[in-house]
C-alpha cells in the first residue's frame, strides 16, 4: 500500500489520467446498466392486453394504445407501432418498416455508450505499457550515472513503482472488455425477442384480417327470404 501511494504522489501525471479513465469508465458501465434495465418489456403482460384493444377497437385503437406505453417500452412504442402504420400498405411494408425500426433506430441506441467503453478499456492498457515505458527509461538513466550498492536498490524500487502503471491499466481493461462482451450479447437476445415480437405481431394483423364480418344486427332481425317465395305484402298469382 505505501508503494503505491508513493506511486501516485511522484508519478502522478500517469496516475492521474488513469483514474480519470477509470471513474469515467465506471460512469458509463452504470449508465448503460440502468439504460438496459428500463428497456425491458414483459411480452407475456403487454401482448393480452394488446391483443384484447386490437380485437375491440382495430388498429386505429391498437395504434393510439402503443403510442401511451412509456418511452422505456421499446417493443410497443417503436417496433409495433412501425408495423402497425404500414399494415395498410400490405404485411410486406409492416416488415419492412420493423425492420428499418429496429436496424436503424433500436439497435443504434442499445449500443449507446459500448464504443467509449471499448475503447478506454483498448487504451488504458496502452497509456499504462507508457507510463511503465518512460518511468524506466529515466531510472535506467540514473542508474548509468549512479554508483555503489545503494542508488541500484534505489533504482530497483523505482522500476517497481514504474509497474504499478501497466497494473493499473490492466485493472482498467479487464472488467470493461468483460461488460462489453456482456452487453453485445445482451443486445443479441434483445434483438432475438423484437423479431419474435413482431412476428407474433403480424400473426395477430393476420387472423384479424381473415376473420369473417360480424353480421349486423338489423340483417341478424330480418330472416332471409326463401327463393320461389313471394314478397312480404303481395298477393300470389298476381
Amino acid at each position: 500500500m505505501e508503494a503505491f501511494i508513493h506511486f501516485v504522489t511522484h508519478h502522478w501525471f500517469f496516475a492521474i489520467p488513469m483514474f480519470g479513465m477509470m471513474l469515467a469508465a465506471g460512469v458509463m458501465v452504470i449508465w448503460r446498466l440502468l439504460l438496459n434495465h428500463n428497456a425491458k418489456t414483459d411480452l407475456n403482460l403487454f401482448l393480452p392486453r394488446f391483443q384484447e384493444v386490437l380485437q375491440k377497437e382495430g388498429i386505429e385503437g391498437a395504434l393510439k394504445f402503443c403510442k401511451a406505453q412509456p418511452e422505456s417500452e421499446v417493443i410497443p412504442r417503436k417496433l409495433f407501432v412501425a408495423g402497425l402504420e404500414n399494415w395498410k400498405n400490405g404485411m410486406a411494408a409492416s416488415k419492412r418498416a420493423m425492420a428499418s425500426v429496429m436496424e436503424l433506430e433500436i439497435i443504434p441506441d442499445f449500443n449507446f455508450l459500448l464504443a467509449p467503453i471499448l475503447g478506454i478499456a483498448k487504451i488504458s492498457t496502452m497509456v499504462g505499457l507508457l507510463g511503465t515505458v518512460i518511468s524506466m527509461i529515466g531510472t535506467f538513466q540514473e542508474l548509468g550515472k549512479a554508483e555503489g550498492g545503494a542508488a541500484q536498490g534505489k533504482a530497483s524500487q523505482e522500476i517497481g513503482l514504474a509497474l504499478f502503471a501497466t497494473a493499473l491499466g490492466i485493472l482498467t481493461a479487464i472488467p470493461l472488455v468483460f461488460m462489453h462482451v456482456m452487453f453485445k450479447a445482451w443486445i443479441h437476445k434483445y434483438e432475438i425477442k423484437m423479431k419474435s415480437a413482431g412476428q407474433k405481431l403480424i400473426l395477430l394483423l393476420q387472423n384479424m384480417k381473415d376473420r369473417p364480418a360480424q353480421p349486423t344486427a338489423a340483417a341478424q332481425a330480418v330472416p332471409a327470404r326463401p327463393v320461389g317465395a313471394p314478397a312480404a305484402g303481395t298477393v300470389p298469382g298476381r
